[in-house]
């Protein structure tokens, strides 16, 4: 089977200097893809179930979810997530800071496909980066887009 050339990533991450640090990590390891970002719980769930003013959005292939978000945590962006039918086959990883054991428990629990933590080191968190891109875009086969 053929691997997707373009992935549509959804990035949920409501800090800025971590969207940027994302986004140079993905470029530097020159991973094919799209990186989406929304900066809130609410606005992650309106993205995916292309409300308001997300109509003309592209369904993702994966989700890259922080926990500590506003209006809604990232725990409860998960849990809606794999609530729903025609999202719940999404991949979704958890990338944040917390290494709370109640906090990995519970995102496996909800169905997390991947739980890593960020790390602080700029080096380190590129690496993880390419990691994660060798892993999800290379090895792993991810469901085609349905519009």
């Amino acid at each position: 089977m053929d691997k997707i050339n373009s992935i549509e990533i959804l990035l949920v991450e409501d800090n800025e200097d971590d969207i940027i640090l994302t986004k140079e990590a993905f470029e530097e390891n020159k991973l094919a893809n799209r990186l989406n970002v929304v900066t809130n719980g609410m606005d992650a769930l309106r993205y995916l179930k292309k409300e308001e003013p997300y109509l003309d959005v592209i369904r993702p292939n994966i989700i890259l979810l922080d926990l500590n978000l506003p209006e809604m945590s990232g725990i409860e962006v998960l849990q809606k997530i794999k609530q729903e039918d025609f999202l719940k086959d999404i991949p979704v990883a958890i990338l944040t800071t917390s290494n709370l054991e109640q906090d990995i428990v519970k995102s496996y629990k909800l169905h997390a496909n991947c739980y890593i933590n960020k790390p602080i080191n700029l080096d380190k968190f590129l690496d993880v980066i390419k990691v994660f891109g060798e892993f999800w875009f290379s090895i792993v086969t991810l469901p085609e887009i349905k519009t």
